[in-house]
């Protein structure tokens, strides 16, 4: 039998992650987390992740980082960072996102 139930994320009570980040709805392959009014002015540390990520730019403006690419994202943009691929980001306006990770990125650790 299939699994039917549905679940509903509120994100007002959601939990936030070290780096800011608030995990939204999850699943067994992906997950979701908002990142909100993220602020300029400090880099973040290049990493890689033992995860696929996928993104859209609600508001703000950013430049991705990746392996020997810089992407500006805006407003109405998406982007998708491979899992294990070096990366980060440079924040240049208040930036709000949403991103997808397969496999979800608060379990297991794979955030830290």
């Amino acid at each position: 039998m299939t699994d039917t139930s549905v679940q509903k994320i509120d994100s007002t009570f959601s939990p936030k992650g070290k780096m800011g980040q608030k995990y939204l709805a999850a699943g067994i392959h992906v997950g979701m987390r908002l990142w909100e009014e993220e602020a300029p002015g400090y880099d973040k540390p290049v990493t890689q992740r033992d995860y696929e990520t996928v993104g859209y730019v609600i508001a703000g403006r950013a430049e991705l980082h990746l392996e020997d690419q810089v992407v500006l994202l805006m407003p109405g943009d998406s982007w998708i960072v491979p899992r294990g691929a070096r990366h980060t980001y440079k924040i240049l306006e208040p930036f709000t996102a949403v991103e997808a990770t397969c496999p979800p990125a608060q379990v297991h650790g794979r955030d830290d």
